[in-house]
């Protein structure tokens, strides 16, 4: 951390009243955020770091100055962008559908910092056993249900709109895929021919996604951004996080995120029981839909998700130094080997299996992670 940004953490603490707190810096992860935990005589809280500006992983997958200047500016700008004040937003969305995000007790958006409320250590991903797990995936189910039984809204705050998962922003992820993934795992550069052929295959299976009524997406709703909350009641014993990145997209999405965790086997019996589960608490609550269409959904986005994971990864490793992500890419491509086996998506499980051999579907050989 530079002199600077600690010198700007110091003086948001002082002025929010938290800075004689205890600090504990939290772990990091793929991202630009950081959290510390900060202790002020017994009361607990959780300072989130997250620098302006940062560009955002799906943002690099437009990789030259011509493809920004092709898709323009503002599609660009609100993939690139980290902004604290869009963290703060969408918390205050989701407390006000009476869900756990945390309260945000200061916030400073133009220095990207903000101290919000400790939700504890329980992260599904740590507490989740043979014992509990199908009762923490039912309830998580039942939190997107309720996300679920109205449109996205417009704006989260008057200056904040929460924007479309599009076109645009889904074919700049899978691109991420034949960026970075393929010239790691085959070699060499991936022909701008090939490029275009997948990117084209994608366009044509994304399109009837596309026409689906659009809801409220965490877009990172998995074992590691759920906390369990068994003390609350309802459905506030779920707690969210890192959901800043969240946008208006399918309601598939975040049900695959769930059940197709890219760090955690979820075992299949769970993953179908939470899907049925939330198929039959979406009938319940007055707002069913159309279960044939809806696995259709779910099949298209899941493969689309793990095709755009993969070349996170990669780019983890080859970009970022951190090869510890290798070790989930045969996890990833488990998945996303089963998701191409779904009739809508024969005509890119013929690219894929023209284009990446199956051994070269998962960690690159000779790699320590």
């Amino acid at each position: 951390m530079s002199t600077e940004r600690a010198a700007a953490i110091d003086a948001f603490l002082k002025e929010s009243g938290w800075g004689a707190a205890a600090r504990l810096p939290m772990p990091g992860d793929a991202s630009t955020r950081r959290y510390i935990r900060l202790d002020r005589a017994g009361r607990k809280a959780m300072l989130m770091d997250q620098p302006q500006g940062a560009e955002a992983p799906v943002a690099s997958a437009l990789a030259t100055p011509e493809e920004r200047r092709a898709l323009g500016y503002n599609a660009v700008a609100r993939l690139a962008g980290a902004d604290i004040g869009r963290f703060v937003a969408a918390a205050n969305f989701l407390r006000s559908q009476g869900l756990s995000a945390p309260d945000i007790i200061a916030a400073d958006v133009a220095r990207g910092l903000a101290i919000i409320e400790d939700l504890g250590d329980g992260l599904y991903c740590d507490v989740a056993d043979a014992n509990n797990e199908l009762e923490l995936y039912a309830a998580a189910a039942e939190v997107l249900a309720a996300l679920h039984r109205h449109d996205a809204p417009s704006l989260l705050l008057p200056d904040k709109a929460l924007h479309a998962y599009d076109e645009t922003a889904l074919l700049a992820e899978v691109d991420l895929l034949t960026e970075w993934f393929m010239p790691v795992a085959v070699g060499g550069q991936v022909s701008v021919e090939m490029t275009a052929e997948h990117r084209a295959l994608w366009r044509d299976v994304l399109a009837a996604t596309l026409t689906a009524p659009t809801v409220f997406v965490h877009r990172d709703y998995h074992a590691q951004n759920l906390m369990w909350l068994p003390h609350r009641q309802g459905l506030a014993r779920v707690g969210l996080i890192d959901f800043q990145d969240a946008v208006a997209g399918s309601r598939a999405y975040d049900l695959i995120s769930l059940v197709e965790d890219a760090r955690r086997d979820v075992p299949p019996e769970i993953a179908q029981t939470t899907t049925t589960h939330y198929l039959e608490t979406m009938r319940q609550q007055g707002t069913p839909v159309d279960e044939r269409a809806f696995r259709s959904q779910m099949a298209v986005m899941a493969a689309q998700r793990n095709a755009k994971i993969a070349g996170i990864f990669a780019r983890l490793y080859k970009r970022d130094g951190k090869p510890r992500y290798l070790g989930y890419l045969s996890r990833v491509w488990g998945y996303l080997n089963r998701d191409l086996e779904d009739p809508a998506l024969a005509s890119l499980k013929a690219w894929y299996d023209r284009a990446i051999p199956r051994e070269k579907r998962g960690a690159p050989e000779g790699v320590a992670f």
